[in-house]
């Protein structure tokens, strides 16, 4: 699969947050959210496995209760149903990798 990033139509999940599908294929599905300064992504839970790195920007992130402030190259994994959110502490991107796919994304 071969996407060219300005053929892609972002989707708006929360205020503030743009959504955009990246490359996806087999188990796999590559996720970017641009984030507003202040912009909440609610603390949720799913049965997927996630990676993700902070392409710019900054977010106060929390899993499982504990809270860790995240900058620009900083990365997380987070495991099948455990709670986690995150705040942007300023405009901020995100890389998120999923294993299987979010189905309730496309």
């Amino acid at each position: 699969m071969v996407l060219h990033y300005d053929q892609i139509v972002p989707t708006a999940p929360a205020p503030g947050i743009t959504r955009r599908i990246l490359a996806r294929g087999g188990a796999m599905m590559g996720v970017e959210a641009s984030f507003e300064k202040g912009a909440v992504g609610a603390a949720h839970r799913h049965p997927h496995e996630q990676v993700s790195y902070v392409v710019s920007g900054s977010f106060e992130y929390e899993v499982e209760g504990e809270k860790h402030i995240l900058h620009q190259g900083d990365s997380y994994y987070v495991a099948p149903d455990q709670l986690h959110g995150a705040r942007a502490l300023e405009d901020a991107v995100i890389l998120d990798i999923f294993t299987p796919q979010r189905e309730d994304f496309l």
